[in-house]
């Protein structure tokens, strides 16, 4: 199962961010779901650095078990579980 989290909708609200990736890292959990695909859109790329630096936060990392850039869409990124 994957699930999908698109920002293009939220980019500029900054707490909207982070309940919507906190929201789909609990429906992953809880769905037992093997990968997040996560599109912060390529734009200026700030986004996608917001997002990253949520994933690398210690509480969170826990929760999942790598993250992928994907090679050939810079605006699309992979979080990978292990359940």
């Amino acid at each position: 199962m994957r699930l999908k989290l698109d920002l293009h909708d939220i980019f500029n609200k900054g707490r909207n961010i982070d309940q919507a990736l906190n929201d789909i890292m609990d429906e992953a959990e809880r769905k037992k779901a093997k990968t997040i695909e996560i599109i912060p859109g390529k734009g200026s790329g700030q986004l996608k650095k917001r997002v990253l630096r949520f994933l690398d936060r210690k509480d969170v990392k826990a929760r999942y078990h790598r993250v992928e850039k994907d090679s050939k869409n810079f605006g699309r990124l992979f979080v990978h579980f292990k359940h």
